[in-house]
């Protein structure tokens, strides 16, 4: 089914009953080669590019009435073909979010997913009733819903430049209900059918028009320009028998059985039974090789039925279109007001520091200047910039005129005097006050007063940082995540005296970097760190009270978070958690403890986790135990993975309160955005918020709801 998208999206775009329908438009194409004729249908919802095409149920119905009429023609021998395509960039981007997210009763749902079947089997059978094959020609985005068409047809050609194709539903909460779940393991096989289905939704990394063609899901790969015609052209060589497309046989049974057994010890490791989408999808693979097609879409219409039906799809429906609302962000100054930008210097050319240089000259294309205490550091920030963009180009991921252009663009130097022509320095120094303070002092003795002042800082006041400036207006919060090219969320954090100019510049920059900016109050680890580090502190202090460290790690598996929390301080750098953990202990109190452990993991470099196979969760070193108290577990203050979680949750649960009192977002859903986009939280706990209701800590701690009740939840009777 896929609903990967929304079309009521507050505008115009949508008509007052809720859905845009998207029309199935047909007209016949006379075949060049004098073959006879193909019934072409064109799925569009006329609203133009920025308007994806999906399917409701009065669209399904108006696809199916237009199918049923190709097929009586086709019987009759009016038309030889049928093909599907879509308007200009998208075949269809599944169904609508919205839609499947109003959905009041396990009844209405199931009949979504066989609404969707109904038409699409008429494509799949068509040529078994009538004689006359059905041609998909993907001319652009196919997620969900929309690749599903595509995988219905008997033939599938895609243009080069399509968007994007993808079955993305078990990272929404949802199985690829209209077919997909049963047409992929056996079109290109059980092993990377797991891939489509499972890994990357969870990666939401979507294939290129190439790799899908690569791995078999389409047929044949067109060029743009002419894309349309060739895929006719193409079919009709497939109907005169000149091209003859194979079909490979089905994994053997016990092949297929391994497959799954894998995947299902992965997903126990990884997922940890926390949410339950990834494990019907794998049922129903699990089961596609031997069910009869009809059998097979049974089962994806209950599956679907009952996640629909489930608070992990609502809420993965919440932070879909949180995470599509966030490219529009809060609180923003008008965009007019930000200052142009030619030239950026950054302060530092440490690993960080470097990858913003990287970023900035990557999508910013203007000039970048590094500069620190000496030759040696420089040259090393120049040389991962250099060896980064070599990487890019031997992968194919970047051509060698734009990696020239980004090398070309970076520039390194020990004065601070050449930094004196930029419009925009960003510091990007060790987190230690004096030392930023005594950076911003000799940068605003050589800008110009309208140049605009940045700090990466990850926890430390932005407006202690400025006090002794003259000109404190200027300065803003920019702070990355790390891997910087990966991690979608900046922080840009305002201090009361920063004006509109320079934060509406920070806003500017941080759109055209296509990350996602949240506004967030200057308070101590702004909102990502303040939020991780108490959770990585909370297990610390149970481990230090006796908990064993295996408990403490997997204790919140429950959450199915993208990896388990000595991991994570692994990823992080024991240095940095002890460091900024310390930092908001003494600016936010003693509910951020002391760890005498990480304080020994640090000084003695102990390595905190054991080495795993590749795509599986990196466990605690059990080692590690030795490094809290005498090393010993159990005793009276210890826990259980329960009381673990449930100390955490409570943790979070009071912290997030004192936040939004605090005003450090507008609101709670800022706070989900956050932990979505800076730390990977769930899409199925919609953030944080969303699961902290459900699971009743809000109320319990707070004595209220963070958000309404429906909003990221199945409503309450």
């Amino acid at each position: 089914m896929a609903p990967v998208t929304t079309s009521s999206d507050g505008g115009d775009s949508a008509p007052a009953h809720g859905e845009r329908v998207t029309h199935s438009l047909v007209r016949d194409v006379v075949l060049p080669g004098g073959t006879g004729t193909l019934a072409l249908i064109t799925l569009d919802n006329g609203l133009d590019h920025t308007k994806p095409t999906t399917l409701g149920p009065r669209g399904l119905a108006e696809l199916r009435t237009a199918l049923e009429g190709v097929e009586r023609r086709a019987a009759d021998g009016e038309i030889v073909a049928v093909a599907v395509t879509g308007k200009p960039y998208f075949l269809a981007a599944g169904a609508d979010l919205t839609q499947a997210a109003a959905v009041a009763t396990r009844d209405d749902a199931l009949g979504l997913g066989r609404a969707g079947h109904a038409a699409y089997t008429i494509l799949g059978d068509l040529r078994e009733k009538t004689g006359v094959p059905t041609f998909a020609f993907v001319n652009g985005l196919a997620l969900g819903g929309g690749l599903e068409i595509a995988l219905s047809c008997d033939y599938r050609t895609v243009a080069s430049d399509a968007g994007a194709l993808a079955l993305p539903e078990t990272g929404l909460g949802l199985v690829p209900g209209w077919g997909g779940a049963y047409l992929v393991p056996r079109l290109i096989g059980v092993e990377k059918a797991m891939d489509v289905i499972l890994t990357r939704p969870a990666a939401n990394k979507p294939f290129t028009a190439k790799e899908a063609y690569e791995i078999g899901l389409v047929d044949a790969l067109f060029d743009a320009p002419d894309y349309l015609e060739s895929s006719i052209r193409w079919a009709e060589s497939v109907l005169r028998g000149e091209v003859v497309v194979e079909r490979r046989e089905l994994d053997p049974q016990p092949v297929w059985d391994a497959v799954v057994a894998a995947t299902r010890e992965r997903l126990d490791a990884v997922v940890a039974g926390s949410r339950p989408a990834p494990y019907r999808a794998l049922d129903l693979i699990a089961a596609a090789r031997t069910a009869s097609k009809a059998d097979a879409f049974v089962a994806e219409d209950d599956a679907l039925a009952d996640l629909i039906m489930s608070d992990e799809m609502r809420a993965s429906v919440y932070a879909f279109q949180l995470v599509s609302k966030g490219k529009r962000p809060q609180g923003a100054p008008d965009a007019k007001l930000a200052r142009p930008v030619t030239r950026v210097g950054i302060v530092g050319a440490g690993l960080m520091a470097a990858q913003i240089a990287l970023l900035f000259a990557q999508r910013l294309q203007v000039p970048v200047v590094m500069r620190d205490l000496d030759a040696e550091r420089v040259d090393k920030g120049l040389g991962y910039v250099r060896s980064t963009v070599e990487k890019l180009v031997r992968t194919g991921r970047m051509s060698r005129d734009v990696a020239a252009r980004i090398v070309g663009s970076v520039h390194g130097t020990t004065e601070i005097g050449d930094l004196a022509a930029c419009d925009v320095v960003i510091e990007a120094v060790t987190e230690l006050l004096p030392l930023k303070k005594k950076v911003f002092a000799e940068l605003e003795s050589i800008l110009s007063p309208e140049a605009v002042l940045l700090t990466n800082t990850s926890a430390l006041s932005v407006t202690e940082m400025a006090a002794d400036l003259a000109h404190p207006e200027r300065v803003v919060g920019m702070h990355f995540f790390n891997p910087v090219a990966q991690m979608p969320l900046v922080e840009i954090i305002r201090t009361t005296k920063t004006d509109d100019a320079a934060l509406a510049t920070a806003f500017a920059m941080t759109k055209k970097l296509r990350k996602t900016a949240v506004l967030a109050a200057d308070r101590p680890g702004f909102v990502v760190n303040r939020l991780l580090i108490l959770l990585m502190g909370t297990i610390m202090e149970a481990v230090e009270n006796g908990t064993p460290v295996e408990f403490a790690d997997r204790a919140v598996a429950p959450l199915g978070l993208p990896m388990p929390p000595f991991a994570l301080l692994d990823l992080v750098g024991p240095a940095v958690g002890l460091h900024v953990l310390t930092s908001l202990r003494e600016d936010l109190g003693d509910r951020f403890p002391v760890s005498g452990g990480l304080q020994r993991i640090v000084d003695e470099q102990v390595p905190v986790v054991l080495d795993a196979p590749k795509g599986m969760p990196r466990p605690v070193d059990p080692a590690v135990q030795a490094v809290f108290g005498d090393g010993t577990a159990g005793g009276e203050g210890a826990l259980d993975e329960a009381g673990v979680l449930d100390a955490v949750l409570t943790a979070l649960t009071h912290e997030i309160g004192l936040m939004l009192d605090e005003g450090v977002v507008a609101g709670p859903s800022q706070i989900d955005l956050c932990m979505i986009l800076g730390s990977g939280w769930g899409f199925h706990l919609g953030g944080i918020t969303p699961y902290l209701d459900r699971t009743g800590y809000s109320n319990k701690i707070l004595g209220r709801r963070l958000l309404p009740d429906g909003v990221a939840n199945v409503p309450a009777a």
